[in-house]
C-alpha cells in the first residue's frame, strides 16, 4: 500500500510539473508570432509598410542574407547603421531610428525571421476596405494561451482517469491474490488530491488575475462606431492634409483636442460629395460606407442648409479612444514640438486607417521602453539649449547619442503628479 500510494505522489508531481510548464510554455517557447507582436509588432508590419518598412522578403534586401549581420543590427543598431550605407538610407526614408533588442537571443531572432518569411508566403484574404493594421488583420496572429489551457485540463482529466485505472487493477489484483485491502479514502477526503487541486486553482487563479490586473484600464484596439465615419486614409492619406491642421493643439498645448464642427466645414462648405476618386470607404465588417451621405450628417451637426447656417447646429458627440488615467501627465507638444516624435509612432499608421483604433495599449512599460531607447535630437533644437554637458559631449564624440532617460525622461515625477 505505502509502495503504491509513492507511485501516485510521484504521478501527482509529474502531473503539477505539467500543468506548470503549459502556462509557462508559451513565454518560454521559441514563438515567432509571439515573438514578433511583442518586439517588431509596433514598427513593423510583414505585408505593408508602418513606422518602419514592410519586413516581407526582407532576407533578399541589403546585408539581411548574412544572418551574423542581422543579429549585429538588431543587437545594436546604431553602431551597424554608422557603417552600412543600406540602413542609413532606411532611417532617412522613413525618419526613424530602430530600437536595440540586445535581450534577445540569436535563436529568438531566428523564430521571429521564420514568423516573418512564413506569414510572407502565406495566401491573403483582404476584406474589403479593411485598414492596415486594423483589428481584423491583428486577429490572424491570435495567440494561443487558449489552446494550451483547453490541451491542459484534457490531460489533467486523463491523469486522473488514469489514476482512477490504476486503483481498481491494484484492488482487483489484491482481490485475486488475496490480500487484505484497506479501505480507500474517498476523493473529497484524499489530502493528496485536495493539495493538488487547491495549488491548480491558486496557479491558474493566481496566473488570469495577474493578467487581469496588468490589463486593467488598457484598450489597445479599441475602434468604436462614431457618429460620422471620418476616414484618416481618405484625409491624411490620399488627400495629404497635415495632423496639424486638424489637431493643431498638439504642437503648442497639452492635448491634441478634436478639431471643431466649423474647422471640418472650412473645406466640405465647398465640398458637398464623396466622388471616390480615393476609392470606395469600407467599415471593419466589410459594408460600404456612403461618403455624401456622411457628409450631409456633417452638414447636420453644423446646421448649414447649402447656403447659410441655422440655429440647428450642435456639437458632433464624438466616442473618445485615447484614455490615460487621471495621475499620469503626458503632454503633446513636449513630444510633437520639443522631441520631435512622428504621430505614428504613437498612434500607428493613421495614414491608412479608415475608423480610427487605439493603436498601442499606452501602458507605463511602452513609454518607459520608448523613453529609454529614443534619442533627443540636440542639433537646431532651442530646447535642449540648457543642457550645456550633453553638447560639449557631443562635440567630442559626435557618434554619441542622447536618450529622453538621460535628461530625466524616467523621472517619476515627470509623468506623476
Amino acid at each position: 500500500m505505502i509502495h503504491c500510494r509513492l507511485k501516485v505522489r510521484k504521478l501527482l508531481s509529474c502531473l503539477l510539473l505539467l500543468i506548470l510548464f503549459s502556462f509557462l510554455n508559451p513565454a518560454l517557447a521559441q514563438d515567432g508570432t509571439a515573438l514578433f507582436r511583442t518586439n517588431c509588432g509596433s514598427c513593423h508590419q510583414v505585408a505593408k509598410a508602418m513606422v518602419g518598412p514592410a519586413l516581407a522578403g526582407f532576407t533578399e534586401r541589403g546585408p539581411w542574407s548574412d544572418k551574423k549581420q542581422l543579429y549585429s543590427w538588431i543587437h545594436n543598431p546604431a553602431a551597424f547603421m554608422a557603417k552600412d550605407p543600406y540602413t542609413q538610407g532606411l532611417k532617412a526614408q522613413y525618419n526613424a531610428m530602430m530600437s536595440a533588442f540586445p535581450n534577445l537571443s540569436e535563436k529568438e531572432i531566428d523564430a521571429i525571421s521564420d514568423y516573418v518569411v512564413k506569414t510572407a508566403a502565406a495566401p491573403k484574404e483582404t476584406p474589403g476596405g479593411s485598414a492596415v493594421g486594423s483589428p481584423d488583420e491583428k486577429a490572424q496572429s491570435e495567440d494561443n494561451s487558449l489552446l494550451f489551457g483547453i490541451l491542459t485540463l484534457i490531460m489533467a482529466v486523463i491523469a486522473l482517469i488514469l489514476l482512477q485505472v490504476n486503483s481498481n487493477l491494484k484492488k482487483l489484483s489484491d482481490d485475486v491474490e488475496g490480500v487484505r485491502a484497506v479501505e480507500p479514502v474517498p476523493f473529497y477526503r484524499n489530502k493528496a488530491y485536495i493539495y493538488l487541486i487547491t495549488l491548480i486553482v491558486f496557479v491558474v487563479g493566481g496566473y488570469y488575475t495577474i493578467q487581469g490586473a496588468i490589463g486593467l484600464g488598457r484598450t489597445k484596439n479599441y475602434q468604436p462606431v462614431q457618429p460620422i465615419y471620418y476616414s484618416h486614409k481618405v484625409h491624411a492619406g490620399k488627400n495629404q492634409i497635415s495632423c496639424l491642421y486638424c489637431h493643431g493643439s498638439a504642437q503648442e498645448g497639452k492635448q491634441a483636442n478634436i478639431p471643431a464642427v466649423n474647422l471640418c466645414m472650412n473645406c466640405h462648405m465647398n465640398i458637398n460629395e464623396y466622388g471616390g476618386s480615393a476609392g470606395k470607404l469600407f467599415r471593419e465588417d466589410g459594408t460600404e460606407v456612403n461618403g455624401t451621405a456622411e457628409i450631409k450628417k456633417l452638414y447636420e451637426y453644423a446646421g448649414w442648409d447649402g447656403r447659410k447656417y441655422t440655429n440647428t447646429g450642435k456639437p458632433i458627440e464624438w466616442v473618445r479612444i485615447h484614455n490615460l488615467p487621471d495621475h499620469v501627465y503626458f503632454n503633446h507638444s513636449q513630444h510633437v514640438n520639443a522631441g520631435k516624435v512622428q504621430c505614428q509612432t504613437c498612434h500607428g499608421p493613421i495614414t491608412q486607417m479608415g475608423e480610427v483604433y487605439q493603436f498601442a495599449d499606452l501602458s507605463m512599460g511602452w513609454c518607459i521602453n520608448c523613453h529609454r531607447e529614443s534619442k533627443v535630437q540636440f542639433t537646431s533644437n532651442k530646447f535642449y539649449s540648457i543642457y550645456e554637458k550633453f553638447h560639449e559631449d557631443l562635440k567630442k564624440n559626435p557618434s554619441d547619442s542622447v536618450t529622453v532617460e538621460k535628461i530625466g525622461g524616467t523621472e517619476c515625477q515627470k509623468c506623476h503628479y
